[in-house]
C-alpha cells in the first residue's frame, strides 16, 4: 500500500485564506452583537442617552437612600438623558464613588464631562480615582481653583475648562457661573420641561443666590432645587424665609441633601408636601427634558 502525504507548500495558502475569512466573520458578528461596544457612532450614543429621559442619580451622599450604596460625607451625582453624561462633584473618596456608581449601573467610561462645584475635598476627593478609570473627559471647575490642582488634572490627560461666567456643557445643561461668598462656587442647572433643575454642591454663597443666578441666566423659572443647601443648624425662621423665597420664584420641588441638615429637610418636607423629594445615596430623580439650549 502506498501512503501519500499532503504537501504543506501546496495546501497552506488555501487553508490560511479560509481561516482568515472565518476569523473575520466571527469578529464582525461579535462586534455587531455587542450593543455596549465602546466603538459606536456618535449618533447612536446620543440617541441611547437621550432616549432614557432626563435623570439625576445621586451617587455620593451622607444621607442613606439605597441600601446597596455606601454613605459618606460629601456629594456627587450623575446627570443622564442629555447629549453628554455629566458627573457633578465626586464626593470625598474615590473608592466609594466608583463602587456606588457601579451599584447604580453607571460605568466611569460613560461619563463625558465632570463639573466641580468648589474646592472642598468632600466634593473633589474622588476625582483622582475617577480619572484613573476615565481621563477622556473635560473637567469644568471655577477659575479660582489652585494651579497645582489644574496641573494634576491635565497631567492625567483630562481637559481643564476654567469657568467664571455661566458655561454651556451641552444642550440643556449650564453652569450657574461662579458666585463669591467666602468660597467661590458654581452650581449646575438643567432645562426641564416644567422649569429649571438647579443642582448645588454646598451652596456656600447662599442657596437662594445660586438659584437666582440660574434663573437670571436662563430666563426661566426654577422648578426643582436639589443638592447641598448648607443650612445645617439654621434656625426655623431662616429656613422658612428660604422656603417662601423659593415659592415666590416658582420652585415646586426640593430635594435637599448633604449639608442641608436634618431639621431643614424636615421643615422643607412639611412646607412642600408632595413637592418634596426624598434624596440620598442612590436616589434617582427623573424629569421631562426641556427644549432649547
Amino acid at each position: 500500500m502506498r501512503c501519500e502525504t499532503l504537501s504543506v507548500g501546496r495546501w497552506w495558502p488555501t487553508a490560511l485564506a479560509v481561516l482568515l475569512v472565518i476569523a473575520a466573520a466571527v469578529a464582525a458578528w461579535a462586534f455587531a452583537a455587542d450593543p455596549d461596544s465602546p466603538v459606536q457612532s456618535p449618533e447612536k450614543t446620543v440617541h441611547r442617552k437621550q432616549s432614557e429621559g432626563l435623570a439625576v442619580r445621586i451617587v455620593y451622599d451622607n444621607n442613606p437612600f439605597d441600601k446597596r450604596l455606601t454613605t459618606a460625607w460629601g456629594f456627587g451625582c450623575v446627570v443622564t438623558g442629555l447629549e453628554k453624561t455629566i458627573l457633578f462633584d465626586t464626593g470625598g473618596d474615590g473608592r466609594i464613588l466608583l463602587a456606588n456608581m457601579r451599584a447604580c449601573g453607571i460605568e466611569p467610561g460613560e461619563i463625558d464631562a465632570v463639573v466641580l462645584s468648589h474646592n472642598h475635598y468632600d466634593h473633589t476627593g474622588g476625582l483622582g480615582a475617577f480619572l484613573e478609570a476615565n481621563s477622556r473627559v473635560s473637567v469644568y471647575l471655577p477659575k479660582a481653583f489652585p494651579e497645582g490642582f489644574k496641573r494634576q488634572v491635565r497631567g492625567v490627560g483630562a481637559t481643564v475648562v476654567e469657568t467664571d461666567e455661566p458655561h454651556k456643557i451641552c444642550e440643556g445643561a449650564w453652569t450657574t457661573g461662579v458666585l463669591a461668598g467666602g468660597i467661590p462656587e458654581q452650581g449646575l442647572y438643567l432645562k426641564g420641561q416644567q422649569g429649571l433643575v438647579v443642582i448645588t454642591g454646598c451652596a456656600h454663597p447662599g442657596i437662594v443666590e445660586m438659584v437666582e443666578a440660574a434663573k437670571a441666566h436662563a430666563g426661566t423659572r426654577p422648578d426643582t432645587v436639589m443638592g447641598g443647601f448648607h443650612m445645617s443648624g439654621v434656625s426655623q425662621r431662616d429656613v422658612q424665609g428660604v422656603i417662601e423665597t423659593f415659592k415666590d420664584m416658582g420652585v415646586a420641588h426640593v430635594a435637599p441633601t448633604h449639608c442641608s441638615g436634618d431639621e431643614t429637610r424636615r421643615w422643607m418636607k412639611e412646607a412642600f408636601g408632595e413637592g418634596y423629594r426624598s434624596a440620598g445615596a442612590g436616589a434617582r430623580l427623573t424629569f421631562q427634558p426641556g427644549t432649547g439650549s
